[in-house]
């Protein structure tokens, strides 16, 4: 196995004591979840590691510190010397991730200690309300929302375009020109986890379904056309996913929130959301 001073790497043979700690919280771990149910811990197929800050196996019993380093930097669970011993992990190779995302008392304590290194950040979002609902909405789903068919990409991509530049700041077709972007839409159609809503062929509303677990699944991307917008689109639209994850997919729903996005805070309250946890993202 290997070590390295601070976090370890675990493996399958840590998968009990991977999933009771992703267990004890299925709301909040819903995109590591996701990757573990569909993969095991390997890294390669993982596509990313699992940290833990114990300094020994635990083949049972609690873990007490939990990392996932992919795409995303998504610390689970930990005191301070756990984050730190992430930190010290991490620090051991060039930054790869384009975010720090997850429970906030571990994200902001994690930043702490890679913001020397790794500061400065694009943006921190510490207020984002984690949000939950596991029985249908209080609100009427709008019928006209519906699955997008893969024949549909080319209209559905340009909403998905403008959705991630006003949500994250940055336009997902530089780099590679959209490649990885527009393959990222392509396998969420294909799986049945985008949705939208067209009128005269344009897309007026749109959301998908992110990670997936056994138990829970993670609203992302929702947009309403800048036109359409305080029309009542958005509350409806986002009440069909949910119908679709609660009823249809036997699912909690669930998403986070800029605190300061009251527009959306209000609407998702509507629809029938509680808060259940506190997130925050560091962006790079």
């Amino acid at each position: 196995m290997l070590r390295l001073a601070g976090a370890r790497l675990l493996d399958d043979r840590d998968y009990p004591a991977v999933r009771a700690a992703l267990a004890a919280d299925p709301v909040g771990s819903c995109m590591v979840s996701a990757r573990v149910e569909a993969a095991g811990l390997d890294p390669w197929r993982l596509g990313g590691e699992l940290w833990a800050a114990d300094n020994r196996p635990v083949r049972a019993g609690r873990l007490q510190g939990l990392c996932f380093s992919g795409p995303n930097l998504i610390p689970l669970r930990g005191n301070a010397p756990a984050l730190r011993s992430f930190a010290d992990r991490a620090l051991r190779r060039q930054r790869t991730c384009s975010s720090l995302v997850g429970p906030a008392e571990q994200v902001l304590g994690l930043w702490e200690e890679l913001s020397d290194e790794w500061g400065p950040a694009r943006e921190v979002r510490d207020d984002q309300p984690l949000m939950a609902l596991d029985t249908l909405p209080i609100v009427k789903a709008d019928p006209a929302v519906r699955a997008v068919r893969p024949d549909e990409l080319e209209r559905y991509l340009p909403a998905a375009v403008k959705m991630f530049i006003e949500e994250v700041g940055v336009d997902p077709r530089s780099g590679d020109g959209g490649a990885s972007y527009r393959a990222r839409v392509t396998e969420l159609i294909a799986a049945g986890r985008a949705f939208a809503r067209f009128e005269h062929g344009e897309v007026v509303f749109k959301a998908e379904i992110g990670a997936m677990s056994a138990t829970v699944g993670q609203i992302q991307g929702v947009w309403v056309h800048p036109e359409r917008r305080g029309s009542g689109l958005g509350t409806a639209g986002t009440a069909a996913v949910v119908t679709r994850l609660v009823r249809g997919l036997g699912r909690t729903a669930s998403l986070y929130v800029n605190g300061y996005n009251k527009p959306a805070l209000a609407a998702y309250r509507k629809i029938g959301f509680q808060q259940v946890g506190q997130y925050a993202t560091v962006l790079f």
